[in-house]
């Protein structure tokens, strides 16, 4: 009998979970019953992807930096990579102010919907404002500053400084290139086997992806909102997902102009992980499995993939920084502004940098999304305004954060000429075994 392909199998998972969550929800303790004994094996499959994670890019820019045998090649790639991710970037927030000056959602909220909002989130947005004063108070150079860390197994111990890792990772690959190659080899063999046994892994780990997802998605519908407060936010709720999915068609559209692949080769090679992305909401989580279709799915050569998601996991967040715009006007609406071209003009730019900022973990754009109120001049009360369906539009977003990196790294190996033909022709074979 034909095993039922990954993607199938995930959202089967995703549909029973949203099922059994209405169930659940109309019993008096059905929201304890799956808070106690469902959701911890979503949050155990989340864990046991962010687990590898930090392995997986010490090990992949280790090899892939290594492997490029001459700094300039290093240069010339990250200076493509970085320029192609902001410049998707910028294209993300123009169509998420464009969408959302269209369709003008804010004038939906009624004073007394607004009101209610504010007062049952009030507590929740607090926390996100103190962690924007943070970031605020922090100087010009702070960023350059936490890029270098003082303790690479301190740094490794939180997925939120994935870019001090990086940064470890791409020095660590260019003194290999620099030694004699006699004196590399053997730790060059090493991080092969590294990464081969890391890739085992995540095939182990997506056995259990079904399972993962349908307890993540129970957990999910057990605990959101009223269904009133979803009414009066349907509007903006609109606005963002008709944003996102235009930026997946810009995808799909940069990488058939450029690599000459057809849509369904990249939408069939990536589908597992924006179903993993949806599922976790979480960029970082989602990287093994991004890396491993990008490779062996869509044909991108080791040495690209292993440098290019890495960082586009960290500094390409195309879905959030849309969400950000869509957002800032739709509460800027909501309070009755009227905000002029300029300040749109540094919303893109403030979202833009907020984007680069933002950790590749589930909610950190809504404390990025504070300093682009600030900057526009929006009251940062109005972050109450969104909360009820931040949850699921970040589940959405991730998916394009997670699509924008594949794309970009296509683009990137047919620019390097490292693009071949997939290793897995059968794109869920390997999850056969």
């Amino acid at each position: 009998m034909k095993k039922l392909a990954l993607h199938w199998q995930i959202l089967i998972g995703m549909a029973l979970g949203v099922v059994f969550g209405v169930i659940m929800a109309s019993f008096e303790q059905g929201k304890d019953l799956v808070q106690d004994w469902v959701k911890p094996f979503g949050t155990m499959f989340i864990n046991a992807l962010k687990l590898i994670a930090v392995p997986l890019i010490l090990g992949s820019l280790i090899k892939g930096v290594s492997d490029l045998k001459d700094i300039s090649k290093l240069s010339k790639m990250g200076g493509k990579t970085i320029l192609t991710y902001v410049v998707t970037t910028v294209v993300a927030v123009t169509i998420g102010l464009v969408f959302v000056n269209l369709i003008n959602p804010g004038n939906s909220i009624t004073e007394s919907t607004r009101q209610d909002l504010v007062s049952n989130y009030t507590e929740s947005t607090q926390k996100y404002k103190d962690e924007a004063i943070k970031q605020q108070d922090k100087g010009p150079l702070q960023a350059l500053e936490d890029l270098i860390p003082d303790n690479i197994i301190g740094a490794s111990s939180e997925n939120k400084n994935m870019l001090q890792v990086i940064f470890f990772a791409i020095f660590f690959g260019i003194g290999l290139i620099l030694i004699p190659e006699e004196k590399s080899k053997v730790v060059k063999d090493f991080f092969d086997g590294f990464n081969d046994v890391i890739l085992k892994m995540i095939d182990l780990i997506m056995l259990a992806a079904p399972i993962g997802v349908f307890a993540l998605l129970a957990a999910l519908v057990v605990e959101s909102p009223s269904v009133d407060l979803f009414k009066a936010l349907s509007w903006y709720a609109l606005t963002v997902v008709l944003g996102l999915s235009s930026m997946i068609a810009f995808y799909i559209l940069m990488v058939y102009i450029i690599t000459r692949k057809k849509p369904t080769f990249f939408l069939r090679g990536i589908s597992p992980a924006q179903l993993l992305a949806f599922s976790t909401s979480s960029s970082a989580a989602t990287l093994p499995v991004t890396m491993e279709r990008v490779n062996e799915h869509l044909g991108v050569e080791k040495e690209v993939a292993s440098f290019v998601l890495p960082v586009g996991a960290t500094v390409n967040m195309d879905g959030t920084s849309l969400y950000q715009a869509v957002a800032a006007v739709f509460i800027a609406q909501a309070f009755g502004m009227d905000l002029t071209l300029g300040t749109q003009l540094g919303i893109i730019v403030t979202a833009t940098l907020a984007s680069i900022g933002s950790a590749a973990v589930p909610g950190a754009g809504m404390v990025m999304l504070v300093i682009v109120l600030a900057q526009a001049g929006i009251p940062e009360a109005g972050l109450a305004l969104i909360f009820a369906v931040d949850r699921p539009l970040d589940m959405c977003r991730t998916i394009v954060n997670v699509t924008g990196d594949a794309a970009v790294s296509m683009v990137i190996a047919k620019s390097e000429r490292k693009l071949g033909e997939p290793e897995v022709m059968n794109w869920d074979d390997n999850y056969k075994h």
